[in-house]
């Protein structure tokens, strides 16, 4: 009997080795981040087969790679505890649903676990190598240039570039979502994620703060298209405070992650503004694209590069757009202008809020409050809103209006004309009230009507 069980015990020894597990990504402690590790590359590789467990693939050994269709690499940028990205399977599974691709999973952890920051940044360039490689290899086999996309994440965004450098700039696409700043700021073009390392480049800044010494992101562009969520600064949903833990330095590097996934999920499409700052497109001065224009503006993430389907000669090769966001999923912002001809004698300057209420009962309220607006007697200001829900039907607006002063007299502000219009939507009924008297720091309702033809 105690033979037989011995036997009985190899036979499940022998199968536990030789059947198929699911490799995972490399999890790291924080010790192995204080004494630091050797860079070692593994490469995952998950398809709509295997879509939930990964296969470790390399030069010699493909999987299920299939070189005929797009191949997606991501690559993680600097790991400081070791773990593994929290967004990592999120993105997996999302682009996996939006297209049938090979998605392979650039794990460099041992390598990017550090404390250092320096060990980490310097090792971007072997790990650049080892991915053309492999990309060599696949071309060997039929794979084509135009379908290879990179999704680099802060110092992955510049290892993604040093491969398309590598190449001559004729890799599809790369995605850099918030693009390591510190030690390559200021770097020339060689040296740092650029325009032309790839037939297509678009960047998400989102950690840009140049008055926070824990800035992560890289401010300038770097891109065809490089977007600016809030201007790249102070995320809303972060913390604001060191208080509030670690988030409070990660929250807004990985922010750009985060956007970036929502535009997987089709729960709503970010729609940005090419403009040259932030300030011009906070007053309004950047719709200069969408429906109405006849050249649609450009959507931030995945569909990023259906907008160069639309670029002529004359526009910019580097293009900066702005966009706001909510403090949660899926962040989408959606833009009307609020236009107010007043009939005051002196002039009034001061903030608008406005709420929309559908019949439903639903709201959505927005302060514009960035800076005082100027209001002069037949003078028509233009106020660009941002509400986080799209109501299709407006049966009520209130406005609010405030000068910010704590002390003194309250004043009235008598409008002419007050206009709501869609930017996301120009085909809906322009909603217009006339000859009304706001009383400062009072909400006032009332029911909108449809514009008259006639211009004010």
């Amino acid at each position: 009997m105690l033979r037989l069980y011995l036997f009985i015990s190899l036979l499940c020894l022998v199968r536990s080795d030789t059947d198929e597990t699911c490799p995972s990504f490399t999890k790291l402690s924080f010790h192995s981040a204080v004494v630091g590790t050797e860079l070692n590359v593994r490469l995952l590789l998950y398809t709509r087969k295997n879509h939930t467990c990964a296969q470790i693939i390399n030069s010699t050994t493909f999987g299920n790679l299939n070189v005929t269709k797009k191949t997606t690499f991501v690559i993680h940028g600097f790991r400081p505890t070791g773990s593994p990205p929290v967004w990592l399977q999120d993105l997996v599974k999302a682009l996996l649903i939006v297209e049938d691709m090979n998605l392979v999973v650039v794990d460099w952890n041992r390598g990017a676990t550090t404390v250092i920051y320096t060990q980490a940044s310097s090792k971007t360039r072997k790990v650049a190598i080892i991915l053309k490689e492999f990309i060599d290899q696949m071309m060997a086999r039929g794979a084509s240039l135009d379908d290879i996309y990179m999704i680099g994440v802060s110092l992955g965004a510049h290892i993604s570039g040093f491969v398309g450098e590598m190449y001559n700039g004729q890799l599809g696409r790369i995605t850099g979502l918030d693009p390591a700043g510190p030690l390559f700021n200021g770097k020339p073009p060689q040296d740092r994620l650029d325009p032309s390392d790839a037939q297509f480049v678009d960047v998400i800044h989102s950690d840009t703060d140049v008055c926070s010494l824990l800035a992560l992101g890289y401010k300038e562009p770097l891109g065809n298209i490089d977007f600016y969520p809030n201007g790249g600064v102070d995320q809303p949903g972060c913390p604001k405070t060191i208080f509030e833990g670690m988030q409070y330095f990660k929250c807004d590097h990985q922010m750009s992650v985060y956007l970036y996934l929502s535009s997987l999920t089709k729960n709503c499409t970010i729609t940005a503004y090419p403009c040259n700052s932030y300030r011009d497109y906070r007053n309004g001065k950047c719709i200069n694209c969408g429906l109405s224009q006849g050249k649609p503006c450009p959507l931030l993430g995945y569909y990023a590069d259906n907008w160069k389907d639309y670029l002529s000669e004359k526009d910019p090769p580097m293009t900066k757009a702005f966009f706001d966001t909510a403090e949660k999923e899926p962040y989408c912002m959606y833009h009307y202008f609020v236009d107010i001809i007043t009939w005051n004698k002196s002039i009034r300057r001061g903030s608008i809020t406005i709420k929309l209420r559908d019949e439903a009962g639903n709201t959505t309220e927005s302060k514009i409050s960035h800076e005082p607006a100027t209001f002069e007697k037949y003078h028509q200001v233009s106020l660009l809103a941002r509400f986080n829900q799209d109501l299709d039907k407006v049966a009520e607006i209130s406005l609010v209006f405030s000068t910010g002063s704590v002390i003194g007299p309250k004043y009235k502000l008598r409008i002419l004309r007050m206009k709501l219009r869609s930017l996301a939507h120009p085909e809906r009924p322009q909603l217009c009230r006339y000859d009304l008297v706001l009383m400062e720091n009072v909400e006032t309702p009332f029911q909108p009507i449809v514009c008259q033809k006639l211009q004010m």
